[in-house]
């Protein structure tokens, strides 16, 4: 499975796939009761909240209270808690258990968070700083410098290297989760803003939006591949879980080009509705979903002949977008008042019926276990 990072925070794949635990008997006691049906987490900007749905019943579940113009949320792999970034200038942990928020942390100025593998270390973006937190502790560490503020982050399948994605100075930046310490900045070039890992994480792909091109990085030497082409721009990128096709959106374009990654060549551009901002590949490798920022349509795309199926009109415009972890349904937040959350049901790609949500709904992230 490929581990991926697009516009900060439009999308986070949902998390723990694998740890969902099977059904006990009525007479266990509550401490070895099953956990609950996937639970994806919006944040809503205006109401200084997140709301938990029960993606079993599509049911939203009483809001959580956070810091002021929430814009962000990050699920630890083990699923035990959430990150909800607050413009205030914090962080607010939220155990997801019983969705109970703790102290928030003081920041700064945070943008971007990503979580190591083991769900022990949390780094966020403060300005060009980056922040590490312990996630048992619930502290900040002691601040990394870089040497410019990244469009994002991303972290290796083995947690032993965080990527800083500096979109002004052209380059990439890794830094070593070990003893975080940065290490030389890898040139790119053409404003890098997302990247993925392919499979055990020895290859990593940097998308850069000017340039249009895919980079490939050897995540052992750190050092920069030939670039593939890949459309005018080379915006948000998903990874087939086979390894062998990428999609990139050719925002502000309205196509997105498949690229195979066996033979390192781009094919044809594939027309979507609107200008494409999200990808989302679901689990089994078999359709890829465009997500336009703003508009009312997602497009579906057919991975084994890269054809574009019909738009699905969710009578509200997309904004953040999330999958569960068995692939059956996805669901997009309506960033315009009120705020709502449309699941799409992803085996007759049909949007069911709207969840109402906080005001403002701007990030959403699934966790598939709570402890």
């Amino acid at each position: 499975m490929s581990t991926r990072i697009t516009r900060a925070f439009a999308v986070i794949a949902a998390v723990g796939a694998l740890s969902v635990g099977g059904a006990v008997s009525a007479t266990a006691s509550p401490a070895c009761a099953p956990p609950r049906a996937p639970i994806a987490y919006v944040v809503n900007q205006f109401s200084n909240s997140v709301t938990p749905v029960n993606t079993a019943t599509n049911r939203a579940l009483k809001p959580i209270e956070v810091g002021s113009y929430p814009t962000g949320i990050t699920i630890t792999p083990d699923g035990r808690m959430a990150y909800v970034i607050n413009g205030s200038g914090t962080v607010t942990p939220i155990r997801t258990a019983t969705d109970t928020p703790l102290k928030p942390i003081k920041i700064g100025s945070p943008g971007v968070i990503v979580i190591t593998p083991d769900s022990r270390t949390a780094y966020v973006t403060n300005g060009d700083y980056v922040v590490p937190i312990n996630t048992r502790s619930n502290t900040a560490l002691k601040p990394i410098k870089l040497p410019s503020a990244p469009l994002g982050m991303v972290i290796t399948p083995n947690g032993k290297t965080l990527y800083a994605l500096n979109g002004e100075s052209g380059t990439v930046t890794p830094i070593s989760t070990v003893t975080n310490r940065v290490l030389k900045p890898i040139m790119i070039g053409g404003w890098p803003g997302s990247m993925v890992f392919v499979g055990n994480g020895k290859t990593g792909y940097v998308a850069s939006a000017v340039s249009g091109v895919l980079t490939p990085i050897n995540t052992a030497t750190n050092t920069a591949g030939k670039p593939i082409q890949a459309g005018d721009r080379a915006d948000a990128i998903a990874i087939t879980p086979n390894g062998k096709m990428a999609y990139v959106a050719n925002y502000p374009g309205e196509t997105v080009t498949p690229v195979n990654l066996v033979t390192r060549k781009a094919r044809k551009p594939i027309s979507v509705a609107g200008p494409p901002w999200i990808i989302i590949i679901t689990p089994n490798g078999k359709t890829a979903y465009a997500i336009p920022q703003g508009w009312n349509q997602v497009t579906p795309i057919t991975v084994a002949t890269n054809r574009a199926l019909k738009p699905i009109n969710l009578g509200a415009f997309a904004w953040a977008a999330a999958i569960t972890p068995d692939g059956k349904t996805i669901y997009v937040t309506n960033y315009s008042n009120p705020g709502l959350v449309v699941p799409i049901r992803t085996a007759t790609n049909t949007a069911l019926k709207p969840i109402a949500v906080g005001t403002a709904p701007l990030a959403i992230a699934i966790a598939s276990s709570h402890r």
